[in-house]
């Protein structure tokens, strides 16, 4: 019975990660047979360009995940952890988060190449959160700047009733 939740979560990476790579599989299939095999007439050196970097948007955050689903073993070959829960958020999210972007867009990329925009989501949201990030780095600029005469009014009354010291009324027999 030890080490139960570390069995538990490594069955459930691999299911996951197999259920990832079919739909991986599935979106290159339908894509190929119908661009390639119905609209052959309309496909050009363009899209096998957009056959590359999706298939490049897909083999990254992928190989990231598998690399974070793998279970730790001890030197005995017991296992000591079952990987990362690919159900959290944060970097695992975002990766998700690309592959589910990246079918979006090669499927309906049959239906029109004006899909391929949708594609300009991930470096936006990339780019807001780095924003966010760094924003924390920067200085808020309110350390030098002048205060009106409400707030310093305010100010000078808070500190002046959190200098007196305070009086408890206790009750004597």
């Amino acid at each position: 019975m030890a080490n139960q939740g570390a069995k538990k979560r490594k069955e459930e990476n691999t299911r996951h990660m197999k259920n990832l790579l079919r739909l991986i599989i599935a979106c290159n299939v339908i894509y190929l047979l119908v661009r390639v095999g119905i609209f052959h007439s309309t496909f050009k050196w363009g899209h096998w360009a957009g056959l590359i970097l999706t298939s490049l948007a897909y083999i990254i955050p992928y190989q990231q995940l598998d690399r974070m689903s793998k279970p730790a073993y001890a030197e005995n070959g017991e296992l000591l952890d079952g990987g990362f829960d690919m159900s959290t958020g944060g970097v695992c999210g975002y990766l998700h988060d690309v592959i589910y972007v990246t079918c979006f867009v090669q499927l309906t990329s049959i239906i029109s190449e004006k899909f391929w925009y949708i594609y300009l989501v991930i470096p936006a949201f990339a780019t807001y959160q780095a924003w966010g990030f760094l924003k924390g780095f920067l200085p808020q600029g309110s350390e030098g700047a002048e205060e009106d005469e409400k707030s310093r009014k305010k100010r000078e009354k808070m500190e002046k009733k959190a200098s007196r010291g305070k009086f408890v009324k206790t009750r004597t027999r």
